[in-house]
């Protein structure tokens, strides 16, 4: 079984800074990738961020400049670095694991930012 712990979640003011962090645990296949998700209120849930194995990144456009995705693969814990932060970033942020034939879910973390 694995699961994910979120953190870092929290109020901001527009234009502060955050540092989310996830960390998984049980069995863990070497090769997987690492994503953030976020719902916002009403709409769709939607990727983000995310990194392999590897450490190639990908960014949604609307948090390219402003967020950075990172791993420690040897603590199993992917790290999002968001700055800039606007009212419209404003969402539960979800971190996922991706793994051959299967994939696990974090509980989320709030993340609110206000004008």
């Amino acid at each position: 079984q694995v699961q994910l712990v979120e953190s870092g979640g929290g109020l901001v003011q527009a234009g502060g800074s955050l540092r989310l962090s996830c960390t998984a645990s049980g069995s863990i296949f070497r090769v997987n990738t690492m994503a953030w998700y976020r719902q916002a209120p009403g709409k769709q849930r939607e990727l983000i961020a995310l990194i392999t194995s590897g450490g190639s990144t990908n960014y949604v456009d609307s948090v390219m400049g402003r967020f950075t995705i990172s791993r420690d693969s040897a603590k199993n814990t992917v790290y999002l670095q968001m700055n800039s932060l606007k009212p419209e970033d404003t969402a539960v942020y979800y971190c996922k694991l991706i793994m051959v034939g299967r994939d696990y879910w974090g509980q989320g973390t709030q993340v609110t930012v206000s004008s």
